[in-house]
Protein backbone atom coordinates (compact mmCIF):
# COMPACT_ATOMS: atom_id res chain seq x y z
CA UNK A 1 0.00 0.00 0.00
CA UNK A 2 1.41 3.40 -0.64
CA UNK A 3 1.91 6.22 2.31
CA UNK A 4 -0.42 8.27 3.15
CA UNK A 5 -0.79 11.71 2.72
CA UNK A 6 -2.02 13.72 5.91
CA UNK A 7 -3.87 17.36 5.91
CA UNK A 8 -5.37 19.53 8.45
CA UNK A 9 -7.46 22.96 7.90
CA UNK A 10 -9.01 25.59 9.67
CA UNK A 11 -12.30 27.45 9.26
CA UNK A 12 -11.94 30.23 6.61
CA UNK A 13 -14.89 31.90 4.67
CA UNK A 14 -16.45 29.51 2.42
CA UNK A 15 -16.83 30.59 -1.55
CA UNK A 16 -20.85 32.11 -2.42
CA UNK A 17 -21.83 31.88 1.31
CA UNK A 18 -21.86 33.37 4.81
CA UNK A 19 -20.63 30.72 6.00
CA UNK A 20 -17.18 29.45 7.21
CA UNK A 21 -15.74 26.44 6.96
CA UNK A 22 -13.18 23.98 7.83
CA UNK A 23 -13.19 21.58 4.16
CA UNK A 24 -10.18 23.20 2.78
CA UNK A 25 -7.07 20.86 3.58
CA UNK A 26 -3.57 21.19 2.99
CA UNK A 27 -0.55 18.79 3.61
CA UNK A 28 1.18 18.53 6.96
CA UNK A 29 4.68 16.96 6.79
CA UNK A 30 5.37 17.42 10.64
CA UNK A 31 4.32 14.45 13.28
CA UNK A 32 0.76 15.40 14.61
CA UNK A 33 -1.03 13.94 17.77
CA UNK A 34 -4.25 12.24 16.99
CA UNK A 35 -6.65 11.88 19.61
CA UNK A 36 -10.34 10.36 20.12
CA UNK A 37 -11.50 13.56 18.43
CA UNK A 38 -9.02 14.28 15.76
CA UNK A 39 -5.71 15.70 14.71
CA UNK A 40 -3.76 18.36 16.17
CA UNK A 41 -4.16 21.46 13.78
CA UNK A 42 -7.51 20.46 12.49
CA UNK A 43 -10.63 22.43 12.65
CA UNK A 44 -14.66 21.98 12.07
CA UNK A 45 -16.95 24.64 12.38
CA UNK A 46 -20.05 22.81 13.04
CA UNK A 47 -19.88 20.42 15.71
CA UNK A 48 -23.15 18.97 15.08
CA UNK A 49 -22.40 17.45 11.76
CA UNK A 50 -18.83 17.40 11.70
CA UNK A 51 -16.20 16.05 14.18
CA UNK A 52 -16.31 13.84 17.08
CA UNK A 53 -15.37 10.52 17.97
CA UNK A 54 -16.91 8.55 15.00
CA UNK A 55 -15.60 11.36 12.75
CA UNK A 56 -12.50 11.84 13.94
CA UNK A 57 -10.34 11.61 10.77
CA UNK A 58 -12.03 12.15 7.23
CA UNK A 59 -10.03 9.38 4.80
CA UNK A 60 -11.09 10.06 0.65
CA UNK A 61 -9.47 8.04 -1.92
CA UNK A 62 -7.10 9.53 -4.10
CA UNK A 63 -8.41 7.06 -6.98
CA UNK A 64 -11.20 8.71 -7.28
CA UNK A 65 -9.85 12.22 -7.94
CA UNK A 66 -9.30 10.81 -12.18
CA UNK A 67 -12.63 9.99 -12.40
CA UNK A 68 -13.97 13.07 -11.12
CA UNK A 69 -11.60 15.27 -13.18
CA UNK A 70 -13.24 12.81 -16.25
CA UNK A 71 -16.66 14.34 -15.09
CA UNK A 72 -16.39 17.93 -14.42
CA UNK A 73 -12.87 18.68 -15.76
CA UNK A 74 -9.90 20.10 -13.78
CA UNK A 75 -11.34 22.06 -11.90
CA UNK A 76 -9.28 23.54 -8.80
CA UNK A 77 -9.78 21.08 -6.13
CA UNK A 78 -9.65 18.47 -8.03
CA UNK A 79 -5.85 19.55 -8.63
CA UNK A 80 -4.34 18.13 -5.39
CA UNK A 81 -5.35 16.07 -2.60
CA UNK A 82 -7.65 18.03 0.12
CA UNK A 83 -10.45 19.17 -2.10
CA UNK A 84 -12.91 17.00 -0.04
CA UNK A 85 -12.08 17.88 3.04
CA UNK A 86 -9.83 14.61 3.73
CA UNK A 87 -7.36 14.46 6.63
CA UNK A 88 -5.98 11.24 4.77
CA UNK A 89 -5.30 11.25 1.02
CA UNK A 90 -3.78 7.76 -0.31
CA UNK A 91 -4.66 5.06 -3.01
CA UNK A 92 -5.62 1.66 -3.46
CA UNK A 93 -8.47 1.63 -0.95
CA UNK A 94 -12.03 2.65 -2.24
CA UNK A 95 -15.53 1.81 -0.61
CA UNK A 96 -15.82 -1.18 -2.54
CA UNK A 97 -12.44 -2.85 -0.59
CA UNK A 98 -13.06 -1.20 3.03
CA UNK A 99 -15.99 -2.48 4.83
CA UNK A 100 -17.53 -0.87 8.19
CA UNK A 101 -14.84 -1.90 11.38
CA UNK A 102 -11.28 -2.58 9.75
CA UNK A 103 -9.21 -1.73 12.48
CA UNK A 104 -5.82 0.43 10.53
CA UNK A 105 -2.69 0.56 12.08
CA UNK A 106 -1.00 4.46 11.47
CA UNK A 107 1.69 5.63 12.88
CA UNK A 108 1.45 4.62 16.70
CA UNK A 109 -2.76 4.99 16.34
CA UNK A 110 -5.21 2.64 15.82
CA UNK A 111 -8.00 3.46 13.49
CA UNK A 112 -11.47 1.70 13.17
CA UNK A 113 -13.61 2.63 10.12
CA UNK A 114 -16.77 3.79 11.59
CA UNK A 115 -19.41 4.70 9.04
CA UNK A 116 -19.44 5.96 5.69
CA UNK A 117 -19.35 10.30 4.39
CA UNK A 118 -23.05 11.61 4.08
CA UNK A 119 -22.04 14.65 1.79
CA UNK A 120 -23.58 18.55 2.42
CA UNK A 121 -23.84 21.31 0.25
CA UNK A 122 -20.45 23.01 1.68
CA UNK A 123 -19.35 20.81 -1.47
CA UNK A 124 -21.53 22.38 -3.81
CA UNK A 125 -19.92 26.03 -2.74
CA UNK A 126 -16.37 24.34 -2.48
CA UNK A 127 -16.35 23.18 -5.88
CA UNK A 128 -18.79 25.67 -7.33
CA UNK A 129 -21.01 22.95 -8.75
CA UNK A 130 -24.13 23.08 -8.11
CA UNK A 131 -25.29 20.03 -7.24
CA UNK A 132 -21.86 18.24 -6.16
CA UNK A 133 -23.01 16.81 -2.82
CA UNK A 134 -25.79 14.82 -4.76
CA UNK A 135 -23.20 13.97 -7.44
CA UNK A 136 -20.61 12.30 -4.30
CA UNK A 137 -23.98 10.82 -2.64
CA UNK A 138 -25.52 9.37 -6.22
CA UNK A 139 -21.76 7.55 -7.71
CA UNK A 140 -21.36 6.12 -3.86
CA UNK A 141 -18.03 7.83 -4.24
CA UNK A 142 -17.79 9.28 -0.86
CA UNK A 143 -15.02 8.52 1.61
CA UNK A 144 -15.43 7.53 4.89
CA UNK A 145 -14.46 8.51 8.58
CA UNK A 146 -12.15 6.62 11.20
CA UNK A 147 -12.51 6.70 15.08
CA UNK A 148 -9.46 6.82 17.10
CA UNK A 149 -9.33 3.16 19.21
CA UNK A 150 -5.76 4.36 20.65
CA UNK A 151 -4.30 7.64 20.45
CA UNK A 152 -1.14 8.32 18.94
CA UNK A 153 1.17 10.16 16.66
CA UNK A 154 0.97 10.51 12.73
CA UNK A 155 2.85 12.35 9.86
CA UNK A 156 2.50 12.04 6.09
CA UNK A 157 4.52 9.09 4.63
CA UNK A 158 3.35 6.58 7.44
CA UNK A 159 1.26 3.62 6.00
CA UNK A 160 -1.80 2.56 6.79
CA UNK A 161 -1.63 -0.96 7.77
CA UNK A 162 -4.87 -3.46 7.90
CA UNK A 163 -4.59 -5.36 11.10
CA UNK A 164 -8.28 -7.00 11.68
CA UNK A 165 -11.43 -7.09 10.00
CA UNK A 166 -14.47 -7.31 12.21
CA UNK A 167 -17.27 -7.45 9.56
CA UNK A 168 -15.68 -7.86 5.92
CA UNK A 169 -19.03 -8.29 4.18
CA UNK A 170 -20.38 -5.03 4.93
CA UNK A 171 -18.27 -2.86 2.33
CA UNK A 172 -18.73 0.80 2.41
CA UNK A 173 -20.58 0.04 -0.70
CA UNK A 174 -22.91 -2.43 0.44
CA UNK A 175 -23.68 0.06 3.11
CA UNK A 176 -24.33 2.74 0.49
CA UNK A 177 -26.50 1.07 -1.67
CA UNK A 178 -28.87 -0.23 1.48
CA UNK A 179 -28.97 3.61 2.36
CA UNK A 180 -28.84 5.53 -1.49
CA UNK A 181 -30.23 3.15 -4.19
CA UNK A 182 -31.85 0.00 -2.55
CA UNK A 183 -33.72 1.97 0.22
CA UNK A 184 -36.16 0.40 2.23
CA UNK A 185 -34.99 -3.14 1.60
CA UNK A 186 -36.37 -4.88 4.78
CA UNK A 187 -33.30 -7.36 4.88
CA UNK A 188 -29.79 -5.16 4.28
CA UNK A 189 -32.32 -2.39 7.04
CA UNK A 190 -32.10 -4.89 9.19
CA UNK A 191 -28.58 -5.78 8.69
CA UNK A 192 -27.61 -2.36 9.51
CA UNK A 193 -29.24 -1.77 12.82
CA UNK A 194 -27.79 -5.21 14.26
CA UNK A 195 -24.40 -3.80 12.92
CA UNK A 196 -22.73 -2.62 16.14
CA UNK A 197 -19.47 -1.60 14.95
CA UNK A 198 -21.39 1.30 13.38
CA UNK A 199 -21.83 4.36 14.37
CA UNK A 200 -24.65 4.57 16.23
CA UNK A 201 -26.06 7.39 14.05
CA UNK A 202 -26.29 5.41 11.03
CA UNK A 203 -27.40 2.40 12.55
CA UNK A 204 -30.82 5.15 13.46
CA UNK A 205 -31.63 5.38 9.98
CA UNK A 206 -31.96 1.66 9.39
CA UNK A 207 -34.23 1.48 12.64
CA UNK A 208 -36.32 4.42 11.48
CA UNK A 209 -36.91 2.88 8.09
CA UNK A 210 -37.72 -0.06 9.51
CA UNK A 211 -40.45 1.02 12.26
CA UNK A 212 -41.49 3.85 9.03
CA UNK A 213 -41.62 2.34 5.71
CA UNK A 214 -40.05 6.00 4.67
CA UNK A 215 -36.65 7.10 3.66
CA UNK A 216 -35.84 10.46 5.00
CA UNK A 217 -35.64 13.57 3.26
CA UNK A 218 -31.54 14.76 1.98
CA UNK A 219 -32.77 18.03 0.39
CA UNK A 220 -31.84 20.25 3.43
CA UNK A 221 -28.30 18.41 3.77
CA UNK A 222 -28.15 18.18 0.07
CA UNK A 223 -29.24 21.50 -1.39
CA UNK A 224 -29.53 23.79 1.91
CA UNK A 225 -27.39 26.55 2.89
CA UNK A 226 -27.51 25.39 7.00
Amino acid sequence: MTRITLLTGRASPLPRSDASSGIVKIPVDRPLALGREGLEGDEQVDRRVHGGVEKALHHYPFDHYAVWQDELGPLPPLLTPGGFGENISVTGLTEITVAVGDIFRLGSAILQVSQGRQPCWKLNRRFDVPDMARRVQQTGRTGWYYRVLQPGTVTSGDRLELIERVAPAWTLHRLWHALYVDRLNLHELAGIAALDVLAEGWRKYAVRRLESGRVEDWSNRLDGTA
